[in-house]
């Protein structure tokens, strides 16, 4: 899957001919800049700056280290060194006159990494034809969801004039059981105006139903709908699908049989959702429970097989439908890029201790943080059943939990214009794939599998 993955790149960033080569050479003559920059303002000096910035970055980890998982004084003094680092390195490299190259080096390899992403940008894929409108679409409706989005945007009376039956979900009312019995009065056309859960429990019955799926825009976060190019401040212009739109192949996650199409959560996250004071105050209730899920006793840790890998100690494990881009993405943190590649993201966490905090922010491939993608993930633990976060949602699952993808089972229709999709993040700055565009060596083709 890897090998059609970056073929079919290659050959999309080929189609584009001589200005992706010319943004490689862009993206590798900046990032040239960005690395003798230091060198020729300080030559050999400027190794002893980055092992000064490397230390300041990594006492700045240590501090966050204590701040999420200690309390009391160190949780003070976590704050302290977490500020006072970065502030020290800064100062240093000021009074030493380094500050301006440093910074002019860093703009050079944020541009550098900029330029990649575009020189390895896909070719526009021509616009799809219009889908068959409806006969009988059904939207199911979350009043509560998103502060009220449904109400404040009028969607119900919008989608019942378009000719839509609109059911306004209730409280204890189950959404796959309205799904279910939809398509059995003869809907074809499933939609949901609500939060990333919801969606998904009306996704599954859409896709074993052979039906196609409508998402509008009214939760509280809408990354599913976001990751489709939807505009989450005009949910009106997601209606367009009662009437036409074009129709989209998107993958579905589960875990074990529990459907999701942003991601399944297991270890910290799981256990914090659990915490019934979450809905209400997520950022406190977190701050409440970190230190004990990260050093205490009861710190959940996790076993997990994917890809023939085997990792254990995990403190925290997100598997996604479809991977997220990088962690750190100023423009778009935690977007994807696809929704179609037939995999699953899998990030894990296992810094369980401040030299690792320190290690992991020095050394960023010590294996604290570890990303990739795999089609099938097992996650263990010791006990019989294991907390996760569906979606957002708190639910207990019994052990082992395999997580797999379901490649295209999702028939998605959407808007014909959605400006989402020019704001959706990009690819990652592949550097070996840069150079050989900017050198304009030709790639071997390989024999499609």
């Amino acid at each position: 899957m890897g090998s059609q993955d970056e073929t079919s790149a290659l050959r999309a960033t080929d189609g584009r001919g001589g200005h992706s080569a010319a943004l490689a050479r862009v993206a590798v003559l900046l990032l040239l800049g960005g690395v003798l920059t230091p060198l020729v303002v300080s030559g050999l000096r400027s190794v002893l700056w980055v092992l000064v910035g490397v230390g300041g970055l990594a006492l700045t980890a240590v501090g966050v280290w204590w701040v999420l998982a200690q309390t009391g004084p160190l949780r003070i003094v976590g704050t302290v060194l977490s500020v006072a680092a970065p502030v020290t390195v800064l100062a240093l490299y000021a009074a030493t006159g380094l500050l301006g190259p440093a910074l002019l080096s860093l703009g050079l390899l944020v541009l550098a990494v900029v330029a990649a992403r575009w020189a390895l940008a896909p070719a526009p894929t021509a616009s799809k034809e219009a889908a068959a409108t409806p006969r009988r679409p059904w939207v199911l409706m979350n009043r509560r969801s998103g502060g009220g989005t449904v109400d404040r945007f009028h969607l119900v009376d919008k989608a019942r004039g378009a000719g839509c039956r609109v059911h306004v979900l209730d409280p204890g009312e189950n959404a796959t059981t309205l799904a279910r019995q939809a398509v059995v009065d003869g809907a074809d056309l499933l939609g949901v105006a609500g939060g990333d859960g919801t969606q998904a429990l009306v996704a599954d019955v859409a896709a074993h139903q052979d039906v196609p799926f409508a998402v509008v825009p009214a939760g509280t976060r809408n990354h599913f709908a976001l990751d489709l190019g939807l505009d989450p401040d005009d949910p009106v212009a997601a209606l367009e699908v009662l009437t036409g739109g074009v129709e989209l192949r998107v993958d579905l996650g589960y875990a074990a049989d529990r459907v999701f199409v942003n991601n399944a959560s297991f270890g910290m996250y799981a256990s914090v959702v659990d915490d019934p004071a979450y809905r209400d105050a997520k950022a406190r209730t977190a701050w409440r429970n970190l230190p004990g899920l990260l050093t205490g006793e009861n710190a959940p840790v996790l076993r997990m097989t994917a890809g023939g890998r085997h990792m254990a100690g995990l403190r925290a494990l997100l598997v996604s439908n479809n991977p997220y881009g990088r962690a750190v993405d100023v423009s778009h943190p935690g977007r994807r890029q696809r929704l179609d590649t037939g995999l699953l993201g899998v990030a894990c966490v296992r810094v369980g201790s401040t030299s690792e905090a320190a290690r992991l922010a020095s050394r960023p491939h010590s294996g604290g943080l570890v990303r990739f993608s795999a089609d099938e993930v097992c996650v263990e633990t010791d006990s019989a059943t294991m907390p996760a976060g569906i979606d957002g949602e708190h639910v207990v699952l019994p052990c082992p939990v395999v997580c797999r993808s379901a490649p295209g089972a999702l028939r998605v229709r959407v808007p014909r214009h959605r400006p989402g999709r020019a704001r959706s993040c990009g690819p990652t700055a592949d550097w070996p794939r840069v150079a050989r565009l900017a050198l304009g060596r030709p790639r071997p083709e390989r024999a499609a599998h």
